[in-house]
């Protein structure tokens, strides 16, 4: 019988001493701004990966010179909750280590930096690591960061959900010493044959990347059905007892491989908040143990669960917890954007929110954002808070500083600002020029199509109305582009595909309508779309549900039998 063939970062990972490689080795090599082919796979568990402006890819070419190498680095933030303090040093490290010169907020409440030479990437973990953040595991063959509603109006359970986020978090880090070893300067650990190490995710780690959220009803803004494993919140009063458990959810496919599709995640039932953690890991050691080592393709947590089948996957859950799922409690999902402006908690103190454009913090025309936010940081004593819709809130303001902190904001064009609702419920990821996966623009191409959509939404009357519009480089659906009402996915330099028919609410996919077109049939199928959507709309229909119930697109109802079909 053949030995089964493996995907060859499983090679990579089994072979890589937990994660250490020859990373020190690439580290100390000066000759050339990148890794090898592959420690390139190895440093994403480090929590980056390595780029090149592709703008200049066939000018340096041209110059006999290798591509312009350097880094992007995430952080792991969970819940996207961080102190002024901290916001500070990370402003500082942008400005100083960074080519960009800028923060960008992420689809995963966390930030990132660009434009990394190789010779500053320890510099600035040993700088995040004394304000106590990190990038370990926030990217790689495991769980990433971990989501909370970042809302700190209703604070009580807010704070009690976010626990629950923070642990989940923690819990699931990567037990290896490689990160301290080689940013840290910690001592290097000799392995013993037969040591368990990684006692959750083994030598081989996971199969592939996994997302967890948590979701505070009625709010949907961490998108919680798009993740491998996510807990919606089950309160009585303002106390939280429990989460319905959903697993099984991500965005990524490919181009013209039916065999790959998007998915949102199933409902398995309700679990007990103190039970929490051993369902975790519970799933993630069943991802581990079952999923796909072959084709990293089909190696996400939903094709195991559609593999095996979710009574199957249920009832290993139940067998490795030895706690049965309760039936799911009724819960309302509902908005899936940010509450622009100031809002006033439960506990009195303000919180406010603010629009970033594309999630860059970077000092604009007119706009210094980044100076803004450093010298609101300055004179803050709540937190920050970023969202998944690539957004911040000032929170935890009192009162008496509330006017010095909206001062600021409107001084530095972080207010003031007219934002329409389709504006503040969409997305794009980075795209070009540095994403090494983007086919088309994303990022800096979305602000100028979304005004050309508003201007539609106000000629045919309903610009007061929110459309979800994400647009991404590339079918990875960084943005969760399979989850908008109007989805646009890359397919190449200047053409997208147009998807169609996703629920306001996040709580349905949506299915392809035109492939690989261009910005002037977009708008115009878009016009032609609208005109009769006015038209023939029922009252309160959103425009997702629209297109799925007048028959522009098929509803998605069992994405392996349907996104496709």
């Amino acid at each position: 019988m053949s030995e089964q063939k493996l995907a060859v970062n499983e090679y990579l990972k089994t072979d890589s001493d937990y994660l250490r490689g020859t990373i020190q080795e690439g580290l100390d090599t000066a000759v050339t701004g990148a890794f090898s082919e592959g420690d390139q796979q190895l440093i994403k568990f480090h929590g980056f990966y390595q780029q090149d402006d592709r703008d200049l890819r066939n000018e340096r070419k041209e110059q006999k010179l290798e591509p312009l190498y350097s880094f992007m680095l995430r952080a792991r933030v969970a819940g996207g909750v961080c102190s002024p303090e901290q916001w500070l040093a990370v402003d500082k490290i942008a400005s100083n280590l960074t080519s960009s010169n800028s923060i960008r907020l992420t689809t995963r409440q966390t930030f990132q930096y660009h434009g990394i030479p190789k010779r500053n990437l320890k510099t600035i973990i040993q700088d995040l690591d004394r304000e106590a953040l990190d990038s370990i595991a926030a990217c790689g063959d495991v769980n990433r960061n971990v989501m909370c509603n970042p809302n700190p109006v209703e604070s009580k359970l807010h704070q009690q959900a976010y626990a629950y986020a923070k642990q989940l978090s923690d819990n699931m880090l990567p037990h290896t010493k490689a990160y301290a070893e080689i940013w840290l300067d910690d001592e290097k650990l000799v392995t013993t044959e037969g040591e368990e190490v990684e006692p959750v995710y083994g030598k081989t780690y996971l199969p592939r990347k996994f997302k967890m959220a948590v979701a505070v009803p009625p709010d949907n803004d961490v998108d919680v059905y798009t993740n491998d494993l996510g807990f919606v919140a089950v309160a009585e009063g303002d106390e939280l007892v429990g989460f319905n458990m959903v697993a099984g959810g991500g965005m990524g496919s490919t181009h013209g491989e039916v065999s790959t599709f998007p998915r949102l995640a199933d409902d398995f039932g309700y679990i007990k908040a103190e039970d929490t953690l051993k369902f975790a890991e519970a799933v993630m050691t069943i991802q581990r143990d079952w999923g796909n080592r072959e084709n990293r393709k089909l190696s996400r947590l939903k094709y195991t669960i559609v593999k095996h089948g979710f009574e199957t996957f249920k009832a290993e859950i139940e067998a490795r917890t030895g706690i049965k799922f309760e039936p799911k409690r009724d819960v309302v999902i509902g908005d899936r954007g940010d509450r622009y402006g100031w809002k006033q908690g439960v506990d009195d103190n303000w919180h406010l929110t603010l629009f970033i454009e594309g999630g860059r913090v970077k000092d604009l025309p007119g706009q210094p954002l980044q100076t803004g936010l450093r010298e609101i940081a300055k004179v803050h004593k709540g937190d920050f808070r970023m969202t998944s819709n690539q957004n911040i809130i000032i929170a935890g303001v009192p009162s008496a500083d509330k006017e010095l902190v909206e001062g600021l904001a409107r001084q530095h064009g972080l207010l003031g600002k007219l934002i329409t609702e389709t504006r503040g419920h969409s997305i794009a990821c980075v795209a070009l020029p540095t994403c090494a996966l983007a086919m088309a623009e994303a990022e800096r191409y979305f602000p100028d199509f979304l005004t050309k959509v508003e201007a539609l939404q106000e000629k045919h009357g309903f610009l007061d109305q929110g459309i979800v519009i994400r647009m991404t480089g590339c079918p990875n659906g960084c943005a969760r582009p399979f989850a908008a009402e109007i989805g646009l996915v890359g397919k190449a330099p200047g053409r997208y595909n147009l998807y169609l028919g996703a629920s306001f609410e996040g709580t349905r996919l949506n299915k392809l309508y035109r492939e690989n077109i261009q910005e002037a049939e977009i708008l115009a199928e878009l016009d032609s779309l609208f005109a009769q959507y006015v038209t023939e709309r029922q009252a309160g229909e959103t425009f997702g549900n629209y297109t799925v119930r007048s028959g522009v697109v098929a509803a998605v109802l069992d994405a392996a039998k349907d996104f496709h079909g």
